[in-house]
């Protein structure tokens, strides 16, 4: 079942860079990360823009950087990836949540 879909997927998916890695983003990263970063855009020169739920894992994608690059050049060819750019993208993090003794805006 598995291969038939992702035989249906590749004849679907746009044939951009940023699909292709889009596509296999997922089992690089990993199950913790997948949720909360998604590669959002990519330069034609291989900076990839990552868009983080909460900033607290933009850091570790930026922390990782290196190895994830490395696994995404595997994946995708080498030098596809030269840099990984990540960015939070919710403003409405922990610090923005009521907290006791604090007026609601």
């Amino acid at each position: 079942m598995r291969s038939a879909l992702d035989g249906v997927l590749a004849r679907v998916e746009p044939k951009t860079p940023l699909a292709k890695l889009q596509r296999v983003w997922p089992g690089v990263v990993g199950e913790a990360f997948a949720p909360h970063a998604t590669p959002t855009a990519m330069s034609a020169d291989g900076v990839v823009q990552v868009s983080c739920d909460a900033a607290v894992w933009a850091q570790e994608i930026d922390l990782l950087a290196y190895e994830l690059i490395e696994r995404l050049n595997t994946e995708l060819g080498p030098g596809t990836v030269r840099d990984l750019r990540a960015r939070a993208t919710d403003s409405t993090g922990w610090a923005r949540q009521r907290r006791p003794g604090r007026r609601s805006s």
